[in-house]
């Protein structure tokens, strides 16, 4: 089944499972979606960080720390959370706030926000200091009968179990569901044309934008005049109107441009284009018909660490000598095997895999010396390995659709580790277009 053109453009260019689709749509009420993190840790009697569990509604995570610090009347940097989680859900996560008491967070009310003091601990919560998260999730709008919708479902499952879980794409909401660019602003920053990603970011409009956005966007692209974009981007387009306020006081310097972004916002261009190779590379292994849950000669592979989550820090090339023991450590889920994050000093697999990898490499006509950015170095890239399965084990229910009468839910429940995406498991069931599942 052919894949929707917006996901194609992301490197994900292929389904694994070859089931009919059940189609539906994703997110009709915030309820719909529920995440709940797992930590990993134990809180502590003392410290001088206040652990609490945020459960917030329809709430996004920076937003809410936004509101949060101004309830309290205190920095943003003394909030620390592990990871940013879904807006249009109803999410749980542990979140630390430095030097507070409990009877200060009573006083706290938010609309939808729950705050419950767990504990202490010595230091904060920081990005990734999480295991993975649990999702209960409703596909609802289902335009099958049940028996037809049962038959799909467990045929898709069947396929997950076989394959022994779904391919570990990076989703869409790495690339911008409605507007898919930063990749391509990654790949332009990477080629050492800061004007051209600039432009891209500011100027490059998409179908399923707002009609007056998309006129706003063309306007600039056509005319460069970005003082008349001043007056006609909308306020929420807060960046692009950042950037073209640095570019009529600083004519021509794109390069400066990227300077009114955040340092992560601004590291996240060139990890999109990553991300978008990294797709390519497991959608052409499995197109050659190797699988992912097994070991091929050259191949590197990387091992679980403490937390039973895979450790590309710690990795090996597989050969004629060690791929029996190897795949026998991938069968125990001891072992992974692993897809380059291209970068100016990233390990490439051998063999046919190393084929694989060079093939898209050379397609695109770059070197590693071009992740060095020697244009903004700040936003250089070494690479690294990423495991390409995602072990997953769904387990679903059919039940009558409440919202729309005549149709059915499935109601889908599954956990994953830190670091990848509900919806790449997702669409292998739905197969539809990723602004049905955003």
């Amino acid at each position: 089944m052919q894949v929707p053109e917006t996901e194609h453009t992301i490197g994900m260019e292929l389904y694994a499972t070859t089931t009919g689709d059940i189609g539906g749509k994703l997110r009709q009420v915030p309820e719909d979606f529920i995440v709940k993190e797992v930590s990993g840790w134990e809180v502590e009697a003392s410290g001088k960080h206040l652990i609490l569990e945020l459960t917030k509604r329809d709430w996004d995570t920076n937003h809410i720390i936004r509101d949060l610090s101004r309830s309290l009347g205190i920095s943003q940097k003394r909030i620390g959370f592990a990871g940013t989680k879904d807006k249009r859900a109803v999410t749980t996560q542990r979140i630390s706030i430095f030097d507070v008491t409990e009877e200060t967070i009573e006083k706290v009310h938010i609309k939808d926000v729950q705050l419950t003091p767990l504990g202490r601990y010595r230091r904060s919560v920081e990005l990734g200091d999480l295991r993975g998260n649990i999702f209960q999730i409703t596909i609802r709008d289902i335009d099958l009968a049940t028996d037809e919708l049962k038959q799909r479902m467990d045929g898709i499952t069947s396929e997950i179990q076989n394959m022994g879980g779904v391919p570990n794409f990076f989703g869409i909401q790495r690339f911008g569901a409605i507007r898919p660019v930063t990749h391509l602003v990654g790949e332009a920053l990477v080629r050492g044309s800061p004007e051209e990603a600039a432009m891209i970011y500011i100027a490059a409009s998409f179908k399923d934008e707002p009609q007056e956005t998309r006129i706003a966007r063309d306007e600039v692209r056509n005319t460069r005049d970005f003082a008349q974009g001043l007056r006609t981007f909308p306020p929420r387009l807060r960046y692009e109107r950042a950037m073209m306020h640095y570019l009529v006081e600083h004519p021509e310097d794109y390069k400066g441009s990227f300077s009114m972004l955040t340092d992560s916002m601004s590291r996240m261009f060139v990890h999109a284009f990553q991300s978008y190779i990294y797709n390519r590379v497991i959608c052409a292994r499995i197109q050659a018909g190797i699988p992912l849950n097994q070991a091929i000669e050259g191949d590197i592979v990387c091992f679980k660490n403490s937390d039973s989550l895979p450790d590309t820090s710690k990795t090996q090339r597989v050969n004629a000598v060690n791929l029996e023991g190897m795949n026998n450590l991938i069968k125990r889920g001891r072992a992974f095997v692993t897809a380059p994050l291209f970068g100016y000093n990233t390990e490439m697999a051998s063999g046919i895999s190393g084929e694989i990898e060079s093939a898209i490499i050379e397609e695109l006509k770059l070197t590693t010396e071009e992740f060095q950015l020697q244009e903004i170095p700040s936003m250089a890239s070494k690479g690294q390995r990423r495991e390409i399965l995602l072990n997953v084990q769904p387990q679903f229910k059919i039940l009558e659709d409440d919202l729309n009468n005549g149709k059915q839910k499935v109601m889908v429940e599954f956990s994953l580790p830190k670091g990848s995406y509900a919806t790449t498991v997702l669409r292998e069931y739905m197969k539809v277009d990723p602004l049905k599942m955003s």
